[in-house]
């Protein structure tokens, strides 16, 4: 494969008619599953597929080839399961949020919260009760939604934006979601901000912190539709410039 690799097109920015014109991540996975030329490629659950339209989007032109040794890895990562989503947004959202400009925290915050509440909600967790864990009670609406423990990855980035995190918890004690809002709004959205809160940030190297993310995502994909566990690079903190 990675012979296979050394001969294919060039990747760039954005769609391409044809391999002669180039490709972007997702038109090199439709070629390598044998599918139709495609940025949009059955082989590969919806979201992932545009965190990695994102990130080939976004990485700068030099760096961007570092991108190619990943594709094959998301071929056949395919999956109806909401779990799926919520794992992408919350990987996305915890990566983000502590290197994101202010105006960016809230939102990313209300995505860790929310991407949460659907794990637990989909896990059979407590969802529907008080609970705490080491961060505390995180309140998530009233009624059906209610406080849910964070993981250690959503205690980590939140601790680093205490104010965002209460502003968060505030908000979220009136939210409302849905498993098809979260699917076809939340997960999305959240994705989208993590990529440009990190393209944005006051950060040394964004292209790697790209580049881990989607390598990371890639792996919690794989444990959940393959039950394997893949290699998951561990984040150093960013150093900001």
């Amino acid at each position: 494969m990675d012979n296979q690799l050394d001969h294919m097109p060039v990747l760039s920015r954005g769609r391409h008619r044809n391999p002669k014109r180039g490709a972007c991540f997702m038109e090199l996975a439709s070629y390598l599953a044998g599918e139709r030329w495609s940025d949009h490629p059955a082989c590969t659950h919806p979201l992932l597929a545009a965190l990695a339209r994102l990130v080939n989007d976004n990485t700068s032109d030099a760096n961007r080839g570092r991108l190619v040794r990943l594709v094959p890895s998301i071929i056949d990562l395919a999956s109806d399961d909401l779990r799926v989503d919520a794992r992408i947004a919350l990987r996305c959202a915890t990566t983000a949020l502590p290197v994101s400009a202010a105006e960016r925290q809230l939102a990313l915050a209300v995505s860790v919260l929310a991407a949460e509440e659907m794990l637990a909600r989909l896990d059979g967790g407590p969802s529907d009760q008080q609970s705490s864990g080491r961060f505390g009670s995180i309140p998530f609406g009233s009624g059906p939604f209610s406080s849910v423990p964070l993981s250690e990855e959503s205690q980590l980035a939140m601790a680093q934006v205490p104010h965002a995190a209460e502003q968060a918890r505030r908000f979220s004690r009136a939210a409302r979601i849905t498993e098809k809002g979260f699917r076809r709004y939340a997960a999305p959205n959240a994705v989208q901000l993590s990529v440009v809160g990190i393209v944005q940030a006051c950060i040394s190297d964004p292209d790697t912190l790209l580049r881990n993310l989607l390598t990371g995502v890639i792996a919690d994909c794989t444990a959940l539709i393959r039950g394997t566990a893949a290699e998951t690079p561990r984040l150093a903190t960013p150093t900001r410039v």
